[in-house]
């Protein structure tokens, strides 16, 4: 999947225009590169589409999700509520792009209130 239809599908999924989307999937990769140590934020990335596999260095720091929605929002100006959808929306389409065993590798460093809805 290529950025750009991986942007369009965070957009349908939340509801959001493509731009918000595309804004909001990096502003959560990043966050998640903060929430990931440095091995798993490289692994990560190269599963990514190559427009979205630069991510900045795992810092492996501890914090939950509504922290991590927070720092989503405020980099986005988006809602709380628009922001959770947004965040729960890149955390599906990252899992259909890696698929189930990825996935799961990638996101064992998190509490379970990161996975998405199934």
């Amino acid at each position: 999947m290529e950025a750009r239809e991986f942007f369009h599908t965070v957009a349908e999924r939340a509801g959001l225009s493509r731009e918000e989307a595309a804004d909001l999937t990096r502003a959560t990769l990043s966050s998640l590169a903060d929430r990931l140590s440095e091995g798993e934020t490289r692994h990560l990335a190269g599963l990514l589409p190559p427009s979205l596999n630069e991510l900045p260095a795992g810092r492996a720091e501890t914090f939950g999700f509504d922290e991590f929605v927070r720092r989503v929002s405020e980099h986005t100006g988006l809602t709380v509520r628009e922001t959770t959808d947004g965040v729960r929306a890149v955390f599906t389409t990252v899992h259909d792009e890696i698929g189930d065993e990825q996935f799961e590798h990638v996101t064992a460093q998190l509490p379970r209130e990161f996975q998405p809805a199934s």
